[in-house]
């Protein structure tokens, strides 16, 4: 059987999968085999991309066994700064890299077959875009809302990555001028407002519990403790501005909303919703949707990735399905 080796190399894990091609053409891939590994970063850069081409000839391995072929290309999304077009892993700090020519090492490590790399968020926003939560939608946009903010800019089934490799960095719009300092060296950025690891932090001070996190912030909501509703409030707030920013620069027909943050469910959707809408004038509001692909995203857009190296697929338009409703 005909398949591809996906690989979503995370700070600490790999998640890996054996994907094959959907039953149905432009449809959805099948994960075939899936597999977890630690990336060893405690033994330095190193080990990690030694980690990376062990998993990978692993993998291969595998499918030759019980597919009765070696893939025929592989996927890898990494995070940090990610140069594609060149297949360097440019920068990661919680990897400790610089400057690894990953898809060389990975081509030579697999036998040659055709490589492709991306970054982690761009990634799993492809595969969200393409076969998760927008699929259909000829225009997306995805953001991740973890320990910071990241997005995806999708742009008929594929991911703009941008002249230089930083399209997408939603989480570095300032929303509020002369506020919070961020580690990129301005003040203000979204992700420090509305961010899961932000809402974490305002809210342990709130309640003064230092263990208190995002998801216990969001169960106090539900429970209408106005200290909690105080706090996701301002994190709503400062996140419709951000959004609406970015709608008004890229107009996309669905907005795709991920990470921990996300888990909340109705209780961030609905007030979110709701504020993006009092905020536009002339925009159109895009349908504003939870993700769906949980953490098979990275494995999935890694498989996507590698097959658009053999066999491209087609542009989406908004009439591939029927309009999603939020």
């Amino acid at each position: 059987m005909r398949h591809v080796i996906a690989l979503d190399v995370g700070g600490t894990g790999m998640k890996a999968a054996l994907v094959g091609a959907g039953p149905v053409p432009g449809g959805p891939p099948v994960l075939l085999h899936q597999a977890r590994r630690a990336t060893g970063r405690e033994r330095g850069a190193e080990a990690v991309v030694g980690s990376i081409l062990d998993f990978a000839a692993e993998l291969r391995a595998y499918g030759e066994r019980h597919f009765g072929e070696p893939a025929a290309a592989a996927g890898v999304a990494v995070p940090g700064i990610v140069d594609s077009g060149r297949g360097i892993a440019v920068y990661a700090a919680n990897l400790g890299w610089r400057d690894v020519p990953l898809r060389a090492l990975l081509a030579e490590r697999l036998g040659g077959v055709p490589v492709a790399l991306g970054h982690d968020v761009r990634t799993g926003g492809l595969a969200e875009g393409r076969v998760g939560a927008g699929r259909g939608a000829d225009r997306f946009l995805f953001v991740a809302l973890g320990t910071g903010i990241a997005g995806a800019i999708g742009v008929e089934g594929r991911v703009e990555a941008g002249a230089h490799g930083f399209a997408g960095e939603i989480g570095h719009i300032v929303v509020r001028p002369g506020g919070t300092p961020c580690p990129c060296g301005q003040r203000g950025c979204l992700e420090r407002f509305a961010s899961a690891a932000a809402v974490s932090e305002a809210w342990a001070d709130a309640c003064g519990d230092p263990g208190a996190d995002a998801a216990d912030c969001a169960k106090a909501v539900e429970s209408g403790d106005p200290r909690a509703v105080a706090v996701w409030r301002h994190a709503v707030d400062a996140l419709a501005d951000g959004l609406v920013t970015a709608l008004t620069l890229l107009d996309p027909r669905t907005l795709i909303i991920g990470g921990g943050l996300a888990e909340a469910g109705d209780t961030l959707f609905d007030p979110l919703r709701t504020a993006v809408e009092n905020r536009v004038t002339f925009q159109k509001v895009p349908s504003i949707v939870p993700a769906a692909l949980g953490d098979t995203a990275g494995s999935l857009g890694a498989g996507l990735m590698a097959w658009d190296l053999i066999a491209p697929a087609p542009p989406a338009t908004p009439t591939d399905l029927p309009e999603v409703t939020p």
